[in-house]
């Protein structure tokens, strides 16, 4: 088909299609390309019959260009997915035979396509192979007619008409930011926000970055399994599988990131999770068995001929898992940022002020050191002794990591875990934890240091593993929220919420963000956390699914403690 009609005059062209086809991607991707007078994005959002469901990010070289792959859950209505799609859609192609595109119409996909519509949106049908097209059956046309789709002689195309206002779209953002903090939060979010093309300032208390949380010399990655495929199962899925690619396109680990995609080995408790992992396995997720690639359950003789020791219960092994550097990952993000991003390192504590439109950051003697209409908090514990932010229910939590000399153990082919985990050699050093307490204490504690070499010892199941490892190690701060989620989007103002029971109701501070609460898996979550954020705020389709962009809005605080029978309290917010 013709594109170019559809996309001319629009800043950016949003495609949905119902099938993936590889061919007729690449002719749009190359009609684009070649079209000088092309939108400046092109975003195709295509459903996809995978074994992993839920929605994929998939990051890509080219300036521009935005893949969003969705896995419908096994046997779930095409509207059901598209329910939780936030976009704006310029072009529906639907593709199959017939009988495939009639099944996939009813009153409620009619609705949910009605509402992603853009403006004159088209709808186009095309067929099973390039040289058919389908027809629509009365009732799929009859469901489309009734939610504003009007067809052309032919039935082959439609235009969307609907009279129903559209929500108005945001305003163009002012692409100037400050971003507080320096770890892998804030990294990930000058990256993000860098390659839109805004400016950044990048404003840190200590003389470099990741010298707080993210500190820590290795980091593990890999995805949550759960029975229930629960919210964190599902945002870790797609921040994993985001995260791996995107590292790829920063150099890879092993390159630009130090560390290694050596695997990891998540071995079960007991003979009875054993079991529970084992009926996992077989059932999969929605039915359907785990990708090898992703995760693989393996029995005893299987993990300790891979592990090289005792696994007698077995494990979770997954293949492109291992550790990173978490340091590492910053440098490579702020490298990517290029000459839109500066620098105001060793600043000290700061506070922030809101005047005429403008977010001021002031040193500890009121001295400006950056102004932005947009603030971008990434200054995990800290953000709770903010003004702005002290509502809102976060805690520190302090983790001891102790750092073992090589040699003390045996040598390990990829991570291993379980209750805690143990890291490969690096420089000399494994690394072993982490605690999780709330101790304020930021000294290195020999009871800390205890319980990891405990944990140690049962991982490797050897009760002299490690014996009189010198006190070593590095404690940090977790940022952690109540619910274990992270914090991603607008900062609600609590004080003017009122008696509001609706998420898009509650007020916002202007211009101010949070991505916050990471806990110990930010390693895993920024980088989608910080493409969520920059999507939200360029009105974008959003990489997730709406269920899971309302479980880390901030304001979910702000709603729970309305419900409360005690009422709002600043504990509960």
């Amino acid at each position: 088909m013709d594109y170019r009609a559809a996309w001319r005059g629009r800043a950016r062209h949003t495609v949905f299609t119902n099938r993936h086809d590889e061919a007729r991607l690449g002719a749009m991707i190359d009609a684009w390309r070649a079209d000088p007078e092309r939108p400046p994005h092109l975003h195709v959002i295509a459903l996809i019959d995978a074994a992993l469901p839920g929605f994929r990010r998939v990051p890509q070289a080219e300036p521009g260009l935005t893949l969003d792959l969705l896995g419908a859950a096994p046997g779930a209505p095409f509207g059901v997915t598209l329910a939780q799609l936030a976009a704006r859609i310029d072009l529906f192609r639907l593709d199959g035979g017939d009988a495939v595109i009639d099944a996939m119409i009813d009153d409620d996909t009619a609705r949910a396509m009605a509402r992603l519509a853009a403006r004159d949106a088209c709808l186009v049908l095309e067929g099973a192979d390039a040289m058919s097209a389908p027809a629509l059956g009365a009732a799929a046309a009859a469901a489309l007619a009734a939610h504003g789709f009007v067809f052309e002689e032919g039935g082959k195309r439609a235009r969307f008409a609907g009279r129903k206002p559209r929500p108005p779209l945001p305003p163009d953002p002012q692409r100037q930011a400050i971003v507080l903090g320096a770890g892998i939060a804030g990294s990930a979010a000058c990256e993000r926000l860098c390659a839109r093309g805004w400016q950044v300032t990048l404003v840190e208390r200590h003389a470099g970055p990741a010298l707080e949380a993210s500190g820590n010399r290795a980091g593990i990655f890999m995805p949550l399994l759960s029975r229930d495929d629960n919210i964190p199962t599902r945002l870790t899925r797609a921040a994993y599988l985001f995260t791996l690619r995107h590292w790829e396109r920063l150099g890879g680990i092993g390159h630009a990131i130090e560390g290694q995609a050596c695997g990891v080995l998540q071995l079960a408790r007991d003979a009875g999770h054993a079991a529970v992992q084992r009926a996992l396995a077989a059932g999969g997720v929605g039915g359907r068995p785990y990708p090898p690639d992703f995760a693989e359950w393996l029995e005893r003789p299987q993990a300790e001929a891979l592990l090289g020791s005792s696994a007698p219960d077995g494990g979770w092994l997954f293949r492109r898992g291992g550790w990173a550097r978490p340091g590492s990952v910053c440098d490579a993000l702020l490298a990517a940022c290029g000459e839109r991003l500066e620098r105001r390192f060793g600043v000290g504590s700061v506070t922030v002020e809101h005047d005429d439109g403008q977010w001021h950051v002031l040193d500890a003697h009121g001295i400006p050191i950056a102004h932005a209409p947009n603030l971008i908090l990434a200054n995990g514990a800290g953000a709770a002794g903010m003004a702005e932010t002290a509502p809102l229910p976060l805690s520190a939590m302090r983790g001891q990591v102790s750092h073992i000399p090589a040699q003390m153990l045996p040598r390990l082919p990829l991570v291993l875990c379980r209750e805690a985990y143990l890291t490969p050699a690096a420089h000399g050093i494994c690394s072993a934890g982490a605690t999780y307490d709330l101790d304020p204490d930021p000294v290195l504690s020999l009871a800390s240091h205890r319980e990891n070499l405990a944990r140690l010892r049962g991982l490797l199941a050897d009760p002299h593993a490690a014996e009189g490892a010198p006190l070593q190690g590095r404690v940090g701060f977790r940022c952690i929220a109540p619910d274990r989620l992270p914090l991603v989007g607008r900062v609600p103002d609590a004080a003017a919420a009122g008696g509001t029971e609706r998420l898009r109701d509650v007020p916002r501070h202007p211009g101010l963000y949070a991505l916050l609460g990471y806990a110990s898996r930010g390693l895993i979550w920024a980088g989608l956390g910080a493409e969520l954020l920059a999507a939200q705020i360029e009105g974008e389709p959003l990489p997730l699914e709406t269920a899971l962009v309302d479980a880390l809005d901030p304001a979910r605080f702000v709603l729970r403690a309305r419900r409360s029978p005690r009422g709002p309290q600043a504990a509960d917010i």
